[in-house]
C-alpha cells in the first residue's frame, strides 16, 4: 500500500474567503444615497405628496421659538393676509411660478428679509414637512389674557362670543376653528396653557391666515378661566354628543356666550362640563358618530350667527 504524503493546504485562502468584507456600511456613508435621497424628496415635493417622517424623537420648542410656515399657498395666503413675519427662505435655484413671485413681491414690499437656502435647511426649519422650496418665519404669538377677550367684544360694541378649546391638541383643529371663528363674528378663541394645541406653523396654516386678526387667549387653568367667565356675566355652552339638548333649542345663544369644543374622542372633560350652563349636541344621523372639533365649532357658530340675527 502507497503511503499518502502531506496535503497541500490552501496557503489560508479559504478561510480569508470566510472573512468576507466586512459589515455593511449605513446608507449615509455609501456615496450615492445623498444624491439619490435628495433627488427622491424633490420628486415628492413636487408631487405634493408627504415628508417621510424622522425616526428621532422632536425636542420640545420653547415658548419663544419661532414658528415657519411652508408651502407655495400657504405662504402666499399668509403674506396676503398680513400675518406677522420676519424672514422669507427660499431654496436655491426654486423653480418659480405665480404664488412664489407674489410671495417675493409682498416680501420686499413689507420689507421681510429674504433668505436664499438649502433644501436640507428648509427640512429642518419645517421639521420634515412638505416645503416645496419655500418657507415663512413668523416670530413666537403672543397670547392674549382671557380678559382681554371680553374687552374686544366690548371695544366693537357687541355681545361678546368667544371659543374655548378642551382637550383640542391638533394645531390643523384650532386653524380651522380660528377660520369659522372669523367668518362668524367671534371676538376670540380661549385654550388651555398645557396638553393643547397652541398657535404653531400648522395652525397657521390651517388658518388661511385668519389668526392675524382672530385673538387667542391663553389660560392655566381652563375650568378656573370659564368660572371668572361665568362670574362676569357671560354664558357657557359646551359642545358634546352625549349632550342633553339639541344646539338649535338652546335660549342662550343671544346672550354673552362662550362656546366650548371638546376632543373628538374624549369630548368635554368633567371638570369644563361642571362649568357649562348647558352642554348641548349637534343632531345628526346615526351613521356618524361624531364630528371633526373643527367641524362641529363652524355648525355651532352658524347657529349662533343665524340666530342673532333674528
Amino acid at each position: 500500500m502507497r503511503k499518502r504524503g502531506p496535503l497541500k493546504g490552501s496557503g489560508g485562502k479559504v478561510r480569508r474567503s470566510l472573512e468576507g468584507k466586512g459589515a455593511t456600511p449605513p446608507k449615509e456613508a455609501r456615496h450615492w444615497y445623498k444624491d439619490k435621497s435628495r433627488t427622491e424628496r424633490i420628486a415628492r415635493e413636487e408631487r405634493g405628496g408627504a415628508s417621510r417622517p424622522s425616526s428621532a424623537p422632536r425636542q420640545r420648542k420653547s415658548d419663544d421659538a419661532p414658528e415657519y410656515i411652508g408651502g407655495r399657498n400657504p405662504v402666499a395666503e399668509a403674506l396676503a393676509a398680513g400675518v406677522p413675519a420676519t424672514a422669507l427662505y427660499v431654496a436655491a435655484r426654486l423653480d418659480s411660478d405665480d404664488r412664489v413671485r407674489a410671495s417675493l413681491k409682498l416680501a420686499a414690499e413689507r420689507g421681510i428679509a429674504l433668505l436664499e437656502v438649502s433644501r436640507d435647511k428648509l427640512d429642518r426649519l419645517t421639521e420634515g414637512a412638505v416645503h416645496q422650496g419655500i418657507a415663512l418665519q413668523i416670530p413666537a404669538y403672543d397670547y392674549a389674557h382671557p380678559s382681554e377677550l371680553i374687552e374686544i367684544a366690548q371695544d366693537a360694541a357687541e355681545i361678546p362670543l368667544i371659543v374655548a378649546l378642551d382637550g383640542v391638541t391638533d394645531p390643523r383643529n384650532l386653524g380651522a376653528i380660528a377660520r369659522s371663528a372669523t367668518a362668524f363674528g367671534a371676538h376670540g378663541l380661549l385654550i388651555p396653557s398645557r396638553r393643547a394645541a397652541g398657535v404653531t406653523g400648522g395652525a397657521w396654516k390651517t388658518s388661511a391666515g385668519t389668526l392675524a386678526t382672530m385673538r387667542v387667549a391663553r389660560a392655566a387653568n381652563l375650568t378656573a378661566a370659564l368660572r371668572e367667565y361665568r362670574e362676569a356675566g357671560i354664558f357657557v355652552v359646551g359642545l358634546d354628543g352625549d349632550g342633553t339638548v339639541d344646539l338649535d333649542e338652546v335660549s342662550l345663544l343671544g346672550e354673552p356666550l362662550v362656546i366650548v369644543v371638546g376632543s373628538e374622542g374624549k369630548g368635554l372633560s368633567r371638570l369644563v362640563r361642571e362649568q357649562c350652563d348647558y352642554v348641548a349636541r349637534i343632531p345628526m344621523f346615526a351613521a356618524a358618530e361624531s364630528l371633526n372639533a373643527g367641524v362641529a365649532a363652524g355648525i355651532a357658530l352658524y347657529e349662533v350667527a343665524r340666530q342673532r340675527r333674528r
